[in-house]
Order: structure tokens, then C-alpha cells, then sequence
């Protein structure tokens, strides 16, 4: 087949799909962003960026998205006429519109839609935190108007993936048939348990398996991955363990949610809120860390938390679980879905501080009683998630069961 992938930051979810799908014969190709620089495992063409965001509003999200799909299907069809390329099938994110009017330009061709996440103004993530959610109609109309790019996607796709079975279970029921849920796998060879694994952190200090290490990671320090609960866990933590290290990866800006405020961070905000309860010498914030320093920290950690509103899994919580770490993750639906309690990691209450305290003094303190968790969760991850023999094999399966004669959902696998 021609496959096409489209994603503004490729290669995204298809990492290890488009340079599998290019090794077994089919012709690949990415269209992506201009403005991405990211390494591509398959050639790659590029639509102009959108224009800057105009003026709020209801109709914000999708004006964006639109616009965005707009100049895509320009691009596409710019690529037949310059190229040829007419693909058989169409895989991309349905999150920021690229595939909006893709079919206007291929309605021939199978679409397939990564169905990441569907907003929902009760019961998920923005209602979640009362410390920062927005009460009232208006909050929960805006939050609603979010969905409209995201329901058009699915409706007008063949088929769908969603990674995991909660963030497929967002979307509506009429059209959850389409959704197979498949995740987008982890490299268990290279995440894996290293003894030896050494990491050195902002300063020099240098830390290796066997140190009381507690590490916390997301793509940005902000409340919908919990930050704000885990320092303010920490004084108790620090306070208890004099030799334990705390590792805060993870950048300054915003992914999800409302901003901290003109001028200001949620990385600072929390921060500033345990000033002089914490000892600032043995907290450390390298910012966004390179992927190997990533997985050495994954394999040095004692104890690595991780919270999440009800919302998209991390890839690094699964991550973390394949190299041997003991995760302790929020009790949110996300997290429950991958760990049980007492059997392969912890659970606690999203906003139990002093939960959280006690159980990364206790990780801390007796990391022996861990090693059966460590181990069931990396079993776990093996059995579940594992890239090379669980989910590539099913992805493949499922994108080839969209070749063109074959009837859209045909022998489609995970649904």
C-alpha cells in the first residue's frame, strides 16, 4: 500500500509503526509541520504552520483545528499534483484537525484516526481538581465546545486506535465499535532493569542504583500530572529520609489545563510554596532530560511517582514500570487501569498528601519489600504492552486489514 502519516510533532504515536510498515514493502510517507525538526524514521513532506491564534471565544478550538485541517488538505492535495502520491491509506492524530477534510481530498482511500482522548465537562479532567477547576455553565459549555474536531475525526474515519481501554471508553458509545484499542508499545529490550545504571544530576552529584533516589517526570511541572501534590509531599518525605535524593524532571511551561498566571510557572508556584521546608541541595531539576538519562533514572529510582487527572496515560509511567521501577501512582482511572495495588506498584489518593509521604518513606525505607513489585511490573508491561511482540504485531494487523477491496473493520483485531 501508499500509507500516508500525518502529525504536526511525527513521528508521535507512529515511532515504531512507519518505519515497520516502510520495512515490510508498503511505500511511506509523513506530512508534518513545518515547524517539526524532529528525527523521522521515513521521508517526510511539510505543510505551512497555521496562523497565530486569534481571539477567544467558543469556537476557538475549532477554528484552530479547522484552519489547521485546511491548510493540511492544501498540502495533500499539493502532493498528489507535484509527487503523485495518492495513498491507499491515511493514518493520523485526530487531535489537532490535520485529518478534518483529508477524505475531500482522498475519498477513496482508507482513513484511520488515532483517537487520543475525548474532553467531557464532568466526571474526567476538568472537573477533576477543585483547586483549579472552573465551576459553572460557561466552564463546562467551553469545555464541550472543545470535542466538536475530535467527534468529526472519528465519525468520518474507517477505523480507530486509542492506547488504552479508559481513554477509548471517553468517547462516545455509538461510535466505539471503530476503536480498537491497541497501545503504542514499549521497547521492553532497551527499557530494562540495569544494576549498573549510574546518572548525573544538575551540580555533578552523581547517583546509581542503591541510592534513595525518588524521581517524578512529566513532559511539564503542572497539576494535571499532579505536581502541585507531590511537592507538597515532599518536606515530610525529605524530612524523614536526610539521605534521600529527589529527581524533578520535567520543563517549565504548560501542556494541559489553565495557565499559573501572567509571569509565573506552576514549577515556581509549588516550588515557592515549600521554601524552607525543603532542602533545595538534595532536590534537583534538570528540566527535560535526554531519553538515556531518562531511562537511567528509571532504573536507579527507589521510588518514582506518578500522578495523573483522569486523563491520557503517560508513555514514561509504563516506561518506568519496564525498567524494574516501583511506581507509585495516583488512584485515578488511568493509572488503575495498568496497576493493582500491592501486586505490581502503589496506589494512592490523588490528593492525599500525607499518603504520598508515607509511601515514599516507605519505598525508601525498605526497598527489599519492592522486589516483587518491580518485577510484576515489568512482567506486566511485558505481557500487556511489549512493542515488539504485543502491540506492533496488532498494529500492523490492523493497519494492513484496511487494504483497499477489503470491507472498513474487516478482521480488525482489539476492538
Amino acid at each position: 500500500m501508499r500509507i500516508l502519516f500525518v502529525h504536526q510533532n511525527f513521528p508521535g504515536q507512529f515511532l515504531h509503526l512507519a518505519p515497520a510498515l516502510a520495512a515490510r514493502g508498503h511505500d511511506v510517507l509523513a506530512l508534518t509541520a513545518e515547524a517539526n525538526r524532529r528525527p523521522s524514521p521515513v521521508r517526510v513532506v511539510r505543510y505551512r504552520n497555521p496562523p497565530a491564534a486569534g481571539s477567544g471565544g467558543l469556537a476557538k478550538t475549532y477554528t484552530e483545528t479547522a484552519t489547521r485541517g485546511a491548510i493540511t488538505a492544501r498540502a495533500a492535495a499539493q502532493l498528489t499534483v507535484a509527487e503523485g502520491f495518492v495513498p491507499d491509506l491515511v493514518i493520523g492524530h485526530g487531535g489537532w484537525g490535520e485529518t478534518l477534510f483529508l477524505r475531500e481530498v482522498w475519498p477513496a482511500a482508507r482513513h484511520l484516526t488515532y483517537a487520543e482522548f475525548y474532553y467531557h465537562s464532568r466526571g474526567l479532567d476538568t472537573d477533576f481538581d477543585p483547586e483549579f477547576r472552573r465551576e459553572g455553565l460557561d466552564a463546562r459549555i467551553l469545555t464541550a465546545a472543545r470535542r466538536a474536531h475530535l467527534l468529526m475525526a472519528l465519525a468520518d474515519a474507517d477505523a480507530a486506535i486509542a492506547p488504552t481501554d479508559f481513554q477509548a471508553a471517553t468517547f462516545p458509545a455509538e461510535l466505539r465499535d471503530k476503536i480498537s484499542v491497541i497501545h503504542d508499545g514499549v521497547d521492553t529490550v532497551r527499557l530494562r532493569p540495569d544494576p549498573g545504571a549510574r546518572l548525573t544530576l544538575p551540580g555533578g552529584r552523581v547517583v546509581s542504583a542503591g541510592d534513595e533516589v525518588i524521581s517524578f517526570v512529566a513532559r511539564n511541572l503542572e497539576p494535571y500530572r499532579g505536581y502541585h501534590v507531590f511537592m507538597r509531599a515532599l518536606p515530610a518525605v525529605m524530612a524523614a529520609r536526610p539521605e534521600a535524593q529527589v529527581v524533578v524532571v520535567g520543563g517549565d511551561g504548560q501542556s494541559y489545563g489553565p495557565p499559573p498566571g501572567a509571569g509565573q510557572s506552576w514549577k515556581q508556584r509549588f516550588l515557592d510554596e515549600v521554601a524552607g521546608r525543603v532542602d533545595p541541595a538534595r532536590l534537583h531539576f534538570p528540566g527535560r532530560v535526554p531519553y538515556a538519562d531518562f531511562i537511567a533514572l528509571m532504573q536507579i529510582t527507589r521510588a518514582h511517582a506518578y500522578l495523573s487527572y483522569p486523563f491520557v496515560l503517560s508513555w514514561s509511567m509504563l516506561e518506568a514500570m519496564s525498567a524494574g521501577a516501583l511506581v507509585i501512582g495516583s488512584r485515578t482511572p488511568p493509572v488503575e487501569e495498568v496497576i493493582r495495588d500491592g501486586v505490581n506498584g502503589r496506589l494512592v489518593d490523588f490528593f492525599d498528601v500525607a499518603g504520598w509521604s508515607a509511601a515514599l518513606v516507605a519505598a525508601l525505607a525498605d526497598p527489599a519489600a519492592a522486589a516483587p513489585l518491580r518485577a510484576a511490573a515489568r512482567a506486566t508491561v511485558q505481557d500487556r504492552y511489549d512493542l515488539a511482540r504485543v502491540c506492533l504485531p496488532r498494529l500492523l494487523a490492523l493497519v494492513e486489514g484496511l487494504a483497499p477491496g477489503r470491507p472498513a473493520g474487516a478482521d480488525l483485531p482489539g476492538a
